[in-house]
């Protein structure tokens, strides 16, 4: 299976007319405010934290970067391959490897786990923007891109989330500027609710170890000068349920 085209052909409309500069892009934060607090979280359980490690869902990169200065061997993947142009550019001296990955497609996450064995996975923010037959799909390449001694990190928007998001959209402006292109491609988030998504991990075969609760910080700031933060849930899952010793 692999995603519509419809939600490809979004992908790639977004990533190809998005800016380059730095914080354009609605979700596109700081590392050390996204996926540097996330790690706090992520690398206790990280039983084999040599293993490969791939940025899933990668977007232009910005987390990719900030992963590749603390892992050896870091792969940035996602579904456009606009957004894949925009990280390769950003990212001149190759500090990361970056592949076009459809993760609701077995056969790929196969070829990839084939060739980079075990992985470690980091997702933010992806499984809320597919399709809804998708996300099983997703979870179950993840599972494969894992193997037996991966973990992954997977953050996604509570479905509260979704109506801090609508209130921006409706507000007598219109959707904060740089909310509106991802509104205006037909990228609108759904509402995933909390409990489907270790339901999504435990039917491909992983195992649930941590899950907490944080904001994911966006790039955008309401009239007041108040940066935008969503609700937000964590989840650490494996395919077993061994702890890191020591």
């Amino acid at each position: 299976m692999s995603v519509t085209s419809r939600y490809r052909g979004a992908w790639e409309g977004f990533w190809s007319e998005a800016p380059e500069d730095r914080g354009a892009v609605f979700w596109d934060a700081e590392p050390v405010l996204t996926a540097g607090r996330h790690l706090a979280d992520f690398e206790p359980h990280l039983t084999h934290p040599a293993l490969p490690l791939i940025d899933l869902g990668c977007g232009n990169g910005t987390q990719t970067r900030y992963l590749a200065e603390r892992f050896p061997h870091v792969v940035g993947a996602d579904l456009s391959g606009a957004a894949l142009d925009h990280a390769r550019r950003a990212d001149p001296g190759g500090s990361a490897a970056y592949r076009r990955l459809d993760a609701a497609d077995r056969a790929e996450a196969e070829a990839l786990h084939a060739e980079l064995g075990d992985a470690n996975v980091y997702v933010r923010g992806v499984l809320h923007q597919c399709e809804p037959d998708d996300r099983q799909p997703l979870a179950d390449a993840l599972a494969v891109l894992l193997g037996a001694h991966g973990r992954a990190f997977l953050v996604e928007p509570s479905p509260t989330a979704k109506a801090v998001l609508t209130d921006l959209a409706r507000g007598p402006a219109g959707p904060p500027a740089k909310l509106a292109p991802v509104l205006r491609h037909g990228l609108t988030p759904a509402a995933v609710p909390d409990e489907a998504i270790p339901e999504h991990l435990r039917a491909a075969g992983l195992t649930v170890l941590a899950s907490g609760e944080l904001p994911l910080i966006t790039t955008e700031y309401t009239a007041d000068g108040t940066r935008i933060e969503l609700p937000s849930t964590w989840v650490v899952a494996g395919a077993g349920s061994t702890r890191p010793s020591g």
